[in-house]
């Protein structure tokens, strides 16, 4: 079982657990498994562009106070900031303090309620990228593929920012797009069944 280490109940897991004990809980309960509910998605989106050049600990750590400063990721709130929304969370010593990360998931939320108009939802968008299982590489042995690039290069020309390739593969790992628990990982089972279970928005 490579990439695995036990976890608290003795069953295997992903290694990337051992880096720090919440990681279990994050793992278990949310990381691959398919999400199609869109404040959820844009969240996840927004953090992870946070994280670049960070470390996923200390952004999880900060979680409930970035949903917090941010009305919960409702992107049609998040769209109607202005410079003193900016100003306070530069002020807010439970974010990261960012200006261009912080202005990025402004301008996001504003290219979201577009792509929403045009497209229903940002649910059926996404997962429109979902890539054939096949086609990924061994699990955890890549940052990038040709779905989250394309992805990327979509988002991009739509004006959303900080969301490239290996931000949106790492989005797509956590929102279930792709099933990257490690081969021997008590949890990739139950993650496929979840897949299995769930209907993408169209």
């Amino acid at each position: 079982m490579t990439g695995t280490i036990p976890g608290p109940d003795g069953r295997p897991r992903c290694a990337w657990c051992a880096s720090a004990p919440e990681f279990f809980a994050y793992h278990d309960a949310e990381w691959g498994f398919p999400v199609g509910d869109d404040i959820r998605l844009f969240e996840k989106l927004c953090l992870e562009s946070f994280q670049s050049g960070l470390s996923w600990r200390t952004i999880l750590a900060k979680r409930e106070n970035f949903r917090a400063a941010f009305d919960g990721f409702d992107f049609r709130k998040v769209a109607t900031y202005d410079d003193t929304d900016v100003a306070r969370l530069l002020g807010d010593a439970g974010i990261v303090r960012h200006r261009g990360k912080i202005t990025a998931v402004i301008n996001n939320a504003v290219r979201c309620c577009d792509l929403v108009a045009a497209e229903g939802s940002l649910a059926a968008y996404v997962w429109r990228f979902e890539p054939d299982p096949a086609s990924l590489a061994i699990p955890q042995s890549a940052s990038t593929s040709e779905a989250s690039v394309a992805l990327s290069k979509d988002l991009k020309k739509r004006g959303w920012r900080f969301v490239g390739p290996t931000t949106v593969y790492a989005f797509m790992q956590a929102m279930g797009l792709i099933n990257d628990h490690a081969t021997g990982c008590a949890l990739r089972d139950q993650a496929a069944a979840a897949r299995a279970a769930f209907t993408p928005p169209v």
